[in-house]
């Protein structure tokens, strides 16, 4: 279950891929297959999210886990070829930008009813 909250200790990983909007719907279905098939079982992952912009050129993908060790353990995981396809494929259809950050301060909506 994602986990949006101060002081966990978990480390998100965003990613945030450009595609062509006729690749867009593509691009998620090769995501969740990775991720469904050889992600979300590693130790130390807690959850992933996929989004995509309306626009149709952006896929950002919000993933968290455990500690940085658990995700560098993944990342070192990556070259078992039974992963490597889904890189390889995303990597045809998509440039992405990838960022590994702590949350440093949630903000919740506001505690008084609207007026």
């Amino acid at each position: 279950m994602t986990t949006i909250a101060e002081n966990t200790g978990f480390v998100t990983l965003i990613n945030v891929f450009t595609v062509e909007p006729s690749n867009q719907q593509a691009l998620v279905d090769i995501l969740a297959r990775a991720t469904d098939a050889s992600v979300r079982d590693m130790p130390g992952f807690i959850s992933a999210s996929l989004h995509r912009s309306v626009d149709g050129t952006k896929v950002t993908m919000y993933g968290q886990w455990k500690s940085v060790e658990h995700y560098q353990h993944y990342q070192s995981m990556r070259a078992d070829p039974a992963t490597s396809p889904y890189v390889a494929e995303v990597l045809a259809i998509a440039r992405f930008d990838p960022g590994m950050y702590e949350v440093a301060k949630v903000f919740d909506g506001p505690s008084e009813p609207a007026r």
